[in-house]
C-alpha cells in the first residue's frame, strides 16, 4: 500500500497544479487528445522493449520502461483527472462567471472542446482541481481501491465541481432520467421555468444561471447527438471490443487502445461530424482479455508471445466483445442520468470505465478470470 505521505508531496502537487492549469488552458478534450498520443508513444515504447527483453539483446528498461505512459501519459502532465477534471472545472467556472459566450448549442460550461486562453483565475481554478484529481488518484491507490483510479478521479473531479461552483448533480429531469426524445423533438427550455442550477429563473436572462444561452436550450442535452441510440451505442461496442481485445492480445498492452480511442478525438475536436467516441469501450475490453492470463502471469511484463501462448484468440475477442457492449451501454444510461439534465460535463466514458474494471475485479474475485489484470484485486 502505498503511503499517506504521497498525498503531500509538494513537487508532486506543484506539477498536478500546473497539468491542471494547463488542461484549462488548452480545454479539457484538447488535453485528452494530448493523453491519448502520450498513451501510444509509450505503450508503443513498452510493447517494443518486451521484444527487446524476449529476444535477447538489450534490456527492456533500454526502451520500454521510460515511464512516458505512467509519468506523462498518467502523471500530472496529462492524467484525465488532472488536465482533463481540471478543464471541465475550469469551464464550469468560466460559464458561471459569464466569460464563455461560444454560441455552444448547450450549455456554455458543457463545451469542453473551448481554450480557456490566460485569464489568471480560471488558470488558478484549473490548477485547484489539478490537485483534486491528484489527490482522488492517490487515495484510490493507496487503498488499493478495484477500479481505474484515474476514472475515478474524472468523476468524483466533476462532482466536486457542481458542489463548488453550485450546479446540481443531475439537472431537472421532468421528462424522466432515460428519456432522449424531447432533445429528439427538439424540445426547448421554457423561460420563466427554474434553471437546473438553482439559481434564477431563466425567464431572469442571467449568463450564471444558463450560460449565456438564456431560453433557447434543449430540455434534454445528450452527451453525443449522433451516439446516444442504445442499439447504434451496442453495436459499436461490439466492434470496438473487439478489436481492444484484439490490439491487448498481440501487443500485450492493456492501454494502446484506449490510447488510439483518445487520440481519434483530435476529429471530433475538429468538428469532424458523426465521429464515434470509443476509449471507455477498448480499456474494460482490453483489461478483460488480458484478465484470461494464467493468475501467476504478470501481464504488465510478459511477453506478447507469452501471452499469446496461454490466452485462445477467440475467447479473447468474445470477452472482448461483451465488454465493449456492457461499457457503451453502461456509458450512456450514465450520460442520460448525469450529463443530459444537467449544466456542466461530467465524463460518461470516465464512469463507464470506472464500472468495467471494478467489474473485471467483481470476475476475478469470483473466479470468472483468472486474474485482474492491472486492477487492484476485489481481495474477496
Amino acid at each position: 500500500m502505498a503511503e499517506l505521505s504521497s498525498l503531500w508531496a509538494i513537487e508532486m502537487l506543484i506539477a498536478a497544479f500546473a497539468g491542471g492549469a494547463f488542461g484549462a488552458a488548452v480545454g479539457a478534450l484538447p488535453a485528452f487528445i494530448f493523453t491519448g498520443f502520450m498513451v501510444i508513444a509509450g505503450e508503443a515504447a513498452n510493447v517494443v522493449g518486451r521484444y527487446v527483453a524476449a529476444t535477447g539483446p538489450g534490456k527492456a528498461g533500454e526502451l520500454g520502461a521510460l515511464g512516458i505512459t505512467g509519468s506523462i501519459a498518467f502523471g500530472p502532465v496529462f492524467s484525465p483527472a488532472i488536465s482533463f477534471a481540471a478543464g471541465t472545472a475550469a469551464a464550469a467556472y468560466a460559464a458561471k462567471r459569464g466569460y464563455m459566450e461560444t454560441g455552444f448549442d448547450f450549455h456554455e460550461a458543457k463545451n469542453i472542446a473551448f481554450a480557456q486562453g490566460t485569464k489568471p483565475d480560471v488558470l488558478v481554478v484549473g490548477g485547484l482541481f489539478g490537485i483534486l484529481g491528484y489527490w482522488f488518484v492517490q487515495l484510490s491507490t493507496i487503498y488499493s481501491m478495484p477500479y481505474d483510479p484515474i476514472a475515478m478521479g474524472v468523476v468524483l473531479s466533476a462532482a466536486a465541481h457542481r458542489l463548488v461552483f453550485g450546479y446540481s448533480i443531475i439537472g431537472n429531469a421532468k421528462k424522466g432520467l432515460l428519456n432522449m426524445s424531447p432533445f429528439e423533438s427538439e424540445d426547448r427550455r421554457i423561460i420563466g421555468e427554474p434553471a437546473a442550477d438553482g439559481g434564477e429563473s431563466e425567464a431572469g436572462g442571467s449568463p450564471e444561471t444558463d450560460g449565456g444561452t438564456v431560453g433557447n436550450r434543449f430540455l434534454v442535452e445528450p452527451w453525443l447527438p449522433h451516439q446516444y441510440k442504445w442499439a447504434n451505442v451496442a453495436t459499436l461496442g461490439l466492434v470496438v471490443g473487439i478489436l481492444g481485445a484484439y490490439t491487448a492480445y498481440v501487443t500485450g498492452s492493456p492501454f494502446l487502445a484506449f490510447g488510439i480511442s483518445a487520440a481519434s478525438l483530435v476529429f471530433l475536436n475538429c468538428g469532424v461530424e458523426r465521429m464515434p467516441v470509443t476509449h471507455h469501450m477498448a480499456l474494460p475490453a482490453s483489461t478483460a482479455a488480458l484478465a484470461l492470463a494464467p493468475a501467476g502471469m504478470n501481464i504488465t511484463t510478459a511477453s506478447p508471445a507469452a501471452i499469446q501462448a496461454q490466452i485462445p484468440l477467440l475467447t479473447a475477442l468474445a470477452v472482448g466483445a461483451v465488454f465493449g457492449v456492457v461499457c457503451g451501454l453502461f456509458g450512456e444510461a450514465f450520460q442520460r442520468v448525469f450529463y443530459s439534465h444537467a449544466d456542466t460535463h461530467m465524463d460518461p466514458p470516465a464512469a463507464s470505465i470506472v464500472f468495467g474494471t471494478f467489474l473485471v475485479a467483481i470476475l476475478a474475485a469470483l473466479g470468472v478470470f483468472p486474474q485482474s489484470a492491472w486492477v487492484a484485486s476485489l481481495g474477496m
